[in-house]
Order: structure tokens, then sequence, then C-alpha cells
């Protein structure tokens, strides 16, 4: 989901990655956001992500032991670089964009069963 500074939601979008652990569709979700927000030209993002360990990760709290992760650590860090300004951000499953999001995703999951 693609907001504005004054949570106006621009997009929303979701697609079936198939059998995935939920820090490697975390990330690969990630990864297609970069891209999409890249096209779009955006230079200073902020992404929220329910994900601690996820954000942790990305901003260097946490090591990566895993090398499925760490491979894909390194697409979001190249990826991250074509921005002037990026942050990452922990938000409780609680928060409404992020509700929204899961149901998104359980839709999309639905039709993929």
């Amino acid at each position: 989901m693609i907001c504005t500074e004054d949570d106006e939601v621009l997009e929303r979008h979701s697609r079936f990655l198939g059998v995935r652990t939920n820090n490697q569709a975390e990330y690969e979700a990630l990864t297609s956001a970069l891209e999409h927000v890249s096209k779009l030209g955006c230079q200073e993002v902020t992404f929220y992500l329910d994900s601690e360990v996820v954000v942790k990760q990305i901003n260097g709290q946490y090591k990566i032991r895993n090398p499925q992760l760490g491979k894909l650590w390194s697409k979001v860090d190249a990826l991250r670089r074509k921005f002037k300004k990026i942050s990452f951000v922990h938000v409780p499953r609680t928060n409404r964009f992020i509700r929204e999001v899961d149901d998104i995703v359980n839709q999309t999951l639905d039709k993929n069963q």
C-alpha cells in the first residue's frame, strides 16, 4: 500500500508469492515496493513494517544468520541506495494500515488456494 504523508492511500497492490516464511515474504514485498516507488520517482520514503525482526535487520540492529534472508537483505540494501532519504519503521499489527494490508494479503491467499 502506498500512502501520502497525510495518510491518503494512493495505491494498493498484492500478488501471490507461493510458499514463504513470514520474513521471506516481508523481504520480497519490501523489494517489490522499493522497485515500484523507485519507478514512481520518489526520493524520500518511509516503509512501515509489522516485522520487528526484518526492520532491525535492515537497520543493522540484528545480524542475519539465514543465508536465504541474507540474499533478500542484499537486494533491499542495493535498492535502498536509489533514494535520497529512506527509513524503515516497525509498527504493531494493530496499526490500521497493517490490518488493511493483512486483509488484502488474505484475499490474495484465498484466491490462490
